[in-house]
C-alpha cells in the first residue's frame, strides 16, 4: 500500500534512493550503514543489511526553493532497508535535534508515511527519567509529529515491506547523539519473537516509564489536514509549517503534547 507525496519523487530499492521527476530539486543520496548506528542498537554485534538506510535532505519543487530558504524549512525524504538488525527490526538512530538560531526549543519534525509501516519511538528526554514514551504506528497517508526537544527514532513496522517516509525539518537541522549513545539507546527497544510478533523490551539504563503504543493523533492545530500530502499543505499556504523552524509559534501545541 502506497499513498502519493505530493511531488514527483520516487524511492527505489536497489540501490536504496530516489529519483526526482522534472522540475524536482534533490541531491544525491547519504548511506546510513549498520557500523554507523550500532551504538543505538539493542545487540551492537548483531547482523543486517549492510545500508540501512538511504537519507535525501532538501527536496522539493523548483519553484519552491526561495520560498523553502526564506522560511529555513527543509523537505527530507528517507527509504529504509527491508528485513531486520538480529532481532529488532531495521530502524534508525536514536537522537534529539539541536536548536538552532538561538530558539529556546528544539525544531519539531512532520512525518508522513508514503509506504511500508512506520513505528516511531519518542520520549521527553534522554536523561535518566525519560519521561512520558510512546511508540506510534502510522501507514501510507498517516502523519506523525516528534515535539521540539524529545528524544526520538523511526522503527519500520514490517521487515518485507520497505518503509519511505517524507518530512519537514528546519533547514540547519543537526542531531545530538550523545545523551541517547550513553544510555544505550532509548528507553524501549522493539525486538521480534520467536514467533516474528513485535514486542518491546524495556532499557534498564533508564528508569522504568510506560510506553504507550498508539496511533497517529489528530494535529488540525498544526496543518495537519487528513488525505492531503504535507507538502500540498505547505504548496497551498507555505506559511503553514513555519512552526517546524520557529517553534515558539505552537507553544501551546507543545504543552502537554500527545502525539
Amino acid at each position: 500500500m502506497k499513498t502519493e507525496p505530493g511531488l514527483d519523487i520516487h524511492a527505489t530499492l536497489s540501490p536504496l534512493g530516489f529519483t526526482y521527476g522534472d522540475g524536482i530539486f534533490g541531491p544525491t543520496v547519504e548511506n546510513r550503514t549498520l557500523d554507523a548506528i550500532r551504538g543505538s542498537l539493542r545487540d551492537p554485534d548483531c547482523t543486517g543489511p549492510e545500508i540501512v538506510y538511504a537519507i535525501a535532505m532538501d527536496v522539493g519543487k523548483q519553484a519552491h526553493r526561495s520560498m523553502l530558504a526564506e522560511r529555513n524549512l527543509l523537505f527530507g525524504v528517507v527509504a529504509y532497508a527491508s528485513g531486520r538488525l538480529g532481532r529488532e527490526p531495521v530502524r534508525s538512530q536514536g537522537h534529539i535535534h539541536r536548536k538552532v538560531r538561538g530558539q529556546e526549543l528544539a525544531p519539531p519534525e512532520v512525518y508522513e508515511i508514503w509506504s511500508g509501516r512506520a513505528i516511531i519511538l519518542m520520549q521527553e528526554t534522554a536523561e535518566d527519567d525519560p519521561g512520558r514514551c510512546f511508540a506510534v504506528e502510522a501507514g501510507p497517508g498517516e502523519v506523525v509529529i516528534v515535539p521540539p526537544d524529545w528524544a526520538h527514532a523511526t522503527i519500520s513496522a514490517d521487515p518485507k515491506e520497505p518503509l519511505v517516509f517524507g518530512a519537514w525539518c528546519d533547514r540547519e537541522y543537526g542531531f545530538e547523539y550523545a545523551a541517547v549513545r550513553a544510555h544505550g539507546g532509548l528507553a524501549w527497544f522493539p525486538v521480534y519473537d520467536d514467533e516474528g510478533l513485535l514486542e518491546w523490551e524495556r532499557n534498564p539504563n533508564y528508569a522504568l516509564s510506560p510506553l504507550v503504543y498508539k496511533s497517529p493523533g489528530d494535529h488540525p492545530a498544526l496543518g495537519i489536514v487528513k488525505g492531503e500530502p504535507i507538502y500540498t499543505g505547505f504548496e497551498k499556504d507555505p506559511d503553514r509549517f513555519l512552526y517546524v523552524s520557529e517553534p515558539r509559534l505552537a507553544k501551546k501545541e507543545w504543552q502537554g503534547f500527545i502525539p
